[in-house]
């Protein structure tokens, strides 16, 4: 089983992530992107969408037009695992 990060290596491994949040009151990590319009939006939610397939990793996320808020937790392990902080790192690779 997948074992969720402690609070030393989650600051550890936040500190290498760009605009990632913590989550009041939850065990998990949020950014918030906004793109020129829906289709550059769709578009890297598409690009998300096959890495985390590829995982099997499956972010929560919200989209309106050209908003995207994304957020990250292992629900198995209840919590931030390196599975949150693998994703979190090809997003903000495609975002840079």
């Amino acid at each position: 089983m997948i074992q969720k990060l402690t609070s030393a290596e989650r600051t550890a491994q936040m500190a290498r992530l760009h605009g990632w949040q913590t989550v009041a009151e939850r065990d998990a990590i949020q950014r918030k992107f906004e793109f020129a319009d829906f289709n550059a939006a769709f578009g890297f939610m598409t690009r998300v969408a096959i890495k985390a397939q590829e995982m099997d990793h499956h972010p929560e996320w919200f989209n309106v037009y050209n908003k995207v808020d994304i957020t990250l937790s292992t629900h198995e392990a209840d919590g931030v695992t390196a599975r949150d902080i693998e994703l979190a790192s090809f997003i903000d690779s495609i975002t840079a």
